[in-house]
């Protein structure tokens, strides 16, 4: 497959494609951010890495690190988590209350922000220092050591949680949140700011496409029973919803950010990531879903 090339033509496409989306601005800090910045980066298990555009400046991941936050938890805890967290999709915007209210407190899935939020408080009871080993983490899947936090993104993003707030103070009255609510907020904030580029997304990507291991050295990092499921969650719940139509269109395990980035996998085959902050009604880059589904289309691959 000469990924090359079916890279080039994606951007030769999306230099043809009107843009309707709009960048997030209910975080200040991203709403600094240029529409036009694009680039897509996918490392493939047998030949290695392809590219186009920023696919090498870092973003805000905003909520695909709550990827990572779910294998930690899965790696700590076992099944035991899903009683405090469903894993079903949500149908309802990333952010809703509504839902919560109705089900008692127990989130639909891990990827919405409730979802989110009671894996931090599990990985807040679970962990002795839950930034420094969160950051570890991604240090170690990505073996790059430099990556970090936006601190400017951080203090944005943590002025203006006042949803979240809600959130945990709704879960925090079902006893559905052990921590303190202040303390459980910063350390989920300061998830979604982490800045990475498509290239190192892609590299910690590669676990979920390679069996829970790291191509580098075959250190398996989850047990390939529970890479399984983690993919299926992206699948079914990666994308709000607009799970549905991402599974139509692009027939991927993924997971989006209000950063503009998207981050899939072909299991066995690749991961991918595009970023593309101009984002669609739902929250989820609008260029970036074009690209993917162009690359399952001109590829002939997807999961289906």
């Amino acid at each position: 497959m000469d990924y090359q090339q079916i890279l080039d033509t994606i951007k030769s496409d999306l230099s043809l494609m009107p843009c309707t989306g709009k960048v997030a601005s209910y975080i200040p800090e991203l709403a600094k951010i240029s529409p036009k910045k694009i680039g897509m980066h996918l490392h493939c298990i047998n030949s290695g890495h392809y590219s186009f555009g920023d696919n090498e400046e870092r973003f805000s991941i905003q909520s695909i690190s709550k990827v990572f936050g779910l294998t930690m938890a899965m790696s700590v805890l076992n099944d035991k988590f899903f009683e405090r967290v469903d894993v079903e999709p949500s149908g309802d915007p990333f952010n809703s209350l509504i839902q919560l209210e109705y089900e008692n407190g127990i989130p639909r899935n891990p990827f919405i922000n409730a979802g989110a939020l009671v894996i931090s408080d599990i990985l807040i009871s679970e962990l002795k220092n839950p930034k420094k080993d969160f950051l570890d983490f991604v240090h170690k899947i990505t073996e790059n050591d430099t990556i970090t936090i936006n601190p400017e993104v951080f203090k944005s993003e943590k002025e203006c949680s006042f949803r979240n707030a809600a959130l945990l103070n709704l879960m925090k009255s079902f006893g559905n949140i052990k921590n303190d609510i202040e303390e459980v907020l910063d350390f989920y904030t300061y998830q979604c700011a982490i800045a990475m580029s498509c290239k190192e997304l892609a590299t910690a990507f590669m676990i979920y496409a390679n069996s829970g291991k790291r191509l580098s050295n075959g250190d398996q990092i989850i047990s390939p029973q529970k890479t399984k499921r983690i993919n299926a969650i992206m699948q079914t719940c990666g994308f709000y919803d607009e799970a549905g139509e991402f599974s139509f269109r692009v027939g991927l395990p993924g997971k989006s950010g209000v950063g503009g980035g998207i981050a899939a996998v072909h299991p066995g085959h690749y991961a991918v990531t595009v970023w593309s902050p101009p984002l669609n009604p739902k929250g989820n880059s609008e260029l970036g879903m074009y690209a993917l589904e162009r690359l399952t289309t001109l590829t002939g691959f997807s999961i289906f």
